[in-house]
């Protein structure tokens, strides 16, 4: 009778330590795992950086100097910002870049030659702007 006893009882012992991380599982608590990325609560709330972007114009001559200005947001002063160029499915950067302002703000200073309807962005600090048209006859 009591070897009945033990080996249900070890029978009973083996099948909660095989079952115990199933019914973990199932009780909603995830398995601890190593390679799981640990973010804190700043990082998780930090705000993301953006831009924008107005034309002075929409429409000029060729070589006519117009002005892009916007504000940014969520950046420092002094980041770098620079214009790109939509050229059939890539954006070009050009070479006009400008510093962010103390108040947030940037205006640039921009000639295009080629004539069109072109599409421009500015980016810089992690941030994109959107797209901004500009007709040049």
């Amino acid at each position: 009778m009591n070897r009945l006893k033990y080996a249900s009882l070890a029978g009973l012992a083996a099948v909660a330590v095989l079952t115990g991380p199933a019914v973990a599982a199932t009780a909603g608590d995830p398995p601890p795992s190593d390679t799981a990325p640990q973010t804190s609560a700043a990082e998780a709330a930090a705000p993301r950086p953006a831009l924008t972007a107005k034309a002075g114009v929409a429409g000029v001559r060729a070589w006519q100097l117009f002005r892009i200005n916007g504000v940014s947001q969520d950046m420092a002063p002094g980041t770098r910002v620079t214009l790109q160029e939509k050229q059939g499915e890539r954006w070009v950067s050009l070479p006009v870049s400008v510093n962010i302002q103390p108040n947030g703000t940037y205006g640039m200073r921009v000639k295009l030659g080629p004539k069109g309807h072109i599409a421009l962005r500015i980016v810089g600090g992690g941030a994109v702007s959107p797209v901004v048209h500009v007709t040049v006859r």
